[in-house]
């Protein structure tokens, strides 16, 4: 190999290191993030009559927060599981129902703008009145 072949050599190598790199990076981020929004907290494990497993996480995007139910959450066989959110004052929001027509199911919802932090997420059974489980965050999260 002469001189100029070892160069090329070289810088196609070093290029071949930095593509390879910068998947790795992105595909770092891509599971970080999700496929919208970076995750910016991670509840602790759901405990109560029925929820009992799976955490949830907040990812924001932008402005907008969003509540994400983990692979392992199971959502309980009651008439009319909700997300409920509980702020740092022990107000509590009533969001949208977990199962919906069909065998559809919302592991996901959008925290309105009017809830300024979270520090617990329950899983609010509104047919019976009654909390079939909640997760709680190391320290609430604000916007």
């Amino acid at each position: 190999m002469n001189h100029k072949q070892t160069t090329l050599f070289t810088v196609m190598a070093a290029l071949a290191i930095s593509t390879y790199s910068a998947q790795a990076q992105n595909q770092m981020m891509d599971d970080t993030m999700g496929s919208k929004g970076m995750t910016i907290a991670t509840s602790g494990t759901f405990k109560g009559v029925e929820v009992n497993g799976g955490k949830v996480m907040v990812v924001r995007d932008g402005k907008r927060l969003t509540l994400k139910a983990s692979a392992d959450f199971k959502v309980p066989n009651t008439p009319a599981p909700h997300w409920q959110i509980v702020d740092r004052n022990g107000n509590t929001y009533l969001l949208k129902q977990l199962k919906i027509a069909g065998d559809k199911k919302n592991l996901s919802v959008e925290v309105p703008n009017y809830i300024r932090d979270i520090a617990k997420v329950q899983i609010w059974c509104s047919f019976a009145e009654v909390n079939l489980g909640e997760a709680s965050f190391a320290k609430p999260v604000g916007r």
